[in-house]
């Protein structure tokens, strides 16, 4: 993922993890996985997506990006806030790319997508965070769940810090990847692990993504599988550990295409969607005297 401040209009976007480390092998597949223990967490911000079928996000959580320019990663798509892109359908949002020919201030496409983010509604400093989502299926699709610094506007990326807690690209159908980005580690460069499942795909169920972000650390978890913790101790020599003491906002998105996955092919079918259950955000809980 990456923030590409060199748009005719900024934009949060994605950028490749071209190194992933060795990651954890799961089978796990529920639909509703367990969530962290109430007596180490306090919800502080959560959306169960319960509105309406049909209806659109609630506007006084996300806000629905709109624009073609291609994320900084020459990404095929146009991202919309149409129903057909983006609604809440059974209890889920869901997020829906299809192969069309699209048309807006930013050019022509041939594919529409939607990008949500909590920004200027929410963001937090510290904490887990934590969705459970049924990604798409097939070459070329790349969802996401990932955070981004509240202060990019002002003091540009990667310095605002980038955390991508589940990026999985279609030629990967069994693995994830959670990733960090900052100065001296962004873009390909940015320091990743994958998580592979036992067997089947990620696209057949849904599962449980979360970080937990604390002072000088970050847990990356999948199922509640703990698959990778970073520190300032993993950090290239001479690189600034930028992940502390400032908010950041909740990004998600299905994009098409792109430097990573590759173009759709013969083989991609459309539409695709990624479905989220839900979000949910925490603190850490005081502790009791």
């Amino acid at each position: 993922m990456s923030y590409d401040r060199g748009m005719a209009r900024a934009s949060l976007a994605l950028v490749l993890s071209l190194a992933p480390l060795a990651g954890c092998a799961s089978t796990g597949t529920s639909e509703a996985p367990p969530s962290p223990a109430p007596a180490e967490w306090a919800l502080s911000w959560a959306d169960e997506f319960d509105g309406p079928d049909g209806s659109a996000p609630d506007p006084s959580r996300w806000v629905a990006e709109v624009n073609g320019n291609g994320g900084g990663n020459q990404e095929l798509q146009y991202y919309t806030d149409r129903p057909a892109n983006l609604r809440i359908q059974d209890g889920r949002l869901v997020i829906t790319a299809a192969r069309e020919r699209y048309t807006g201030p930013d050019g022509t496409r041939e594919y529409t997508s939607a990008r949500l983010t909590t920004t200027p509604a929410f963001q937090q400093v510290y904490g887990r965070f934590e969705a459970s989502l049924k990604v798409p299926r097939g070459q070329g699709v790349w969802p996401a769940f990932w955070l981004l610094g509240q202060d990019v506007e002002s003091i540009g990326w990667p310095a605002c810090g980038e955390i991508d807690i589940m990026e999985n690209v279609g030629f990967e159908p069994a693995t994830v990847h959670g990733t960090i980005h900052g100065p001296g580690f962004s873009g390909a460069q940015g320091i990743s692990a994958g998580y592979s499942l036992a067997s089947g795909a990620f696209a057949d169920a849904f599962h449980q993504f979360a970080a937990e972000w604390e002072p000088g650390q970050i847990r990356f978890y999948v199922d509640g599988a703990l698959y990778a913790t970073r520190t300032p101790a993993d950090l290239p020599r001479g690189a600034s550990w930028v992940l502390d003491g400032h908010p950041f906002t909740v990004i998600l998105n299905l994009a098409i295409g792109g430097h990573w996955p590759g173009a759709p092919d013969a083989t991609t079918v459309f539409p695709q969607a990624l479905q989220v259950d839900y979000v949910r955000i925490y603190s850490r809980a005081a502790r009791q005297a």
